[in-house]
């Protein structure tokens, strides 16, 4: 349920077409909350048969169109309770820490592999999420400015700093991980030798 609760923060910045709705959530949301774009369009058909957008034909060149969405207030509402009511943390499934629990059940090299793997990924992501944060402190990011364009003065410097502070979350993961492989790297070589 969160990918709706996702699509609906992006659209109450204001109404999109599917595909822009798609960039924009790859853009911002996509960042903490992985959907592949076969999941978008099925979610946005049960979000208007559900009431919480609407979607409307609009005119695209001569001959096409586009269906635009936007949100409701019966969506706009479902957003409030959501934002409203207590998280429902999952259990944690990690094939990376599930993976580590076992090393002893291969080579020295494969384990080596497995946690370079594992640095190289998370400093992908460290990257880009230092990089958006560079975007938020720039005011960059065409999402934020997005919203930002649609609020109350009173509210954009709130806005900013969540997204810093969501931002900042998503660093120390990153960080943390790699020092976490990190270590695996030299609890392998103190092992093998």
């Amino acid at each position: 349920m969160s990918l709706r609760y996702a699509l609906l923060a992006i659209l109450r910045v204001g109404p999109l077409s599917g595909y822009d709705l798609q960039k924009q959530f790859h853009q911002s949301v996509g960042h903490v909350w992985h959907a592949p774009d076969s999941q978008i369009y099925p979610e946005l058909r049960k979000m208007e048969q559900a009431g919480l957008i609407e979607g409307e034909e609009q005119a695209r060149g001569e001959r096409g169109t586009r269906r635009i969405y936007h949100v409701t207030d019966a969506g706009e509402q479902a957003f409030a309770e959501w934002m409203a009511a207590p998280l429902d943390y999952q259990r944690v499934r990690d094939p990376a820490h599930l993976r580590a629990a076992y090393l002893e059940a291969t080579t020295p090299e494969a384990a080596r592999a497995f946690l370079e793997r594992h640095i190289e990924v998370w400093r992908g992501e460290l990257a880009q999420w230092e990089g958006e944060l560079t975007h938020i402190e720039h005011l960059s990011n065409p999402m934020l400015v997005r919203r930002l364009e649609v609020l109350p003065d009173d509210d954009r410097e709130r806005t900013i700093e969540f997204k810093r502070f969501a931002y900042e979350g998503l660093v120390e993961r990153a960080r943390i991980e790699i020092a976490w492989a990190e270590r695996g790297l030299a609890l392998v070589d103190r092992l093998d030798a």
